[in-house]
């Protein structure tokens, strides 16, 4: 089995590869996980973007690499993709040259302060973002050629 896993190391990814090594600890054979990272090209040509661009490159591929070192230690054949461009569309293209089994991904989300009146603004900000950008996850949701599972990243 080949499992594909967006991961950016950021919380959300981390919640998400601890549910796929939780959901396959005791399978008798473990899937083969390809960690696909996508940093984000900036939108100005200037020294200082190129220098926060590759800052953030060299910590997000760091940080898949360690995932994927950690996976490897609990036994699961793993391998990295890095990608540059727009996350959404970058993740499909790789679903599409790699075909995986399945794709997991971690649902966006601000972490929760526990706060009533917060959570709700969270929850609002949240539907918004759905109706006039839409999530990475929507967008997979209806395009993706491969099943999805989304991963949830905060409680209550």
């Amino acid at each position: 089995m080949e499992v594909m896993l967006a991961y950016d190391h950021s919380r959300n990814s981390r919640i998400a590869l601890d549910a796929v090594k939780k959901m396959y600890a005791t399978a008798g054979e473990l899937p083969r996980i390809t960690l696909i990272t996508v940093i984000e090209q900036p939108g100005s040509n200037t020294n200082g973007e190129d220098e926060l661009f590759s800052a953030q490159y060299q910590e997000q591929k760091a940080g898949t690499e360690a995932a994927a070192a950690e996976l490897a230690r609990a036994g699961f054949p793993t391998q990295v993709l890095v990608a540059q461009g727009d996350a959404r569309k970058m993740i499909l293209q790789a679903t599409e040259q790699h075909r995986p089994d399945m794709l997991v991904i971690a649902r966006h989300s601000y972490k929760p302060d526990g706060n009533f009146i917060a959570r709700r603004i969270d929850a609002m900000f949240d539907e918004l973002d759905h109706m006039t950008f839409g999530t990475v996850s929507a967008f997979l949701a209806r395009r993706a050629q491969c099943p999805l599972l989304i991963v949830p990243t905060q409680e209550g």
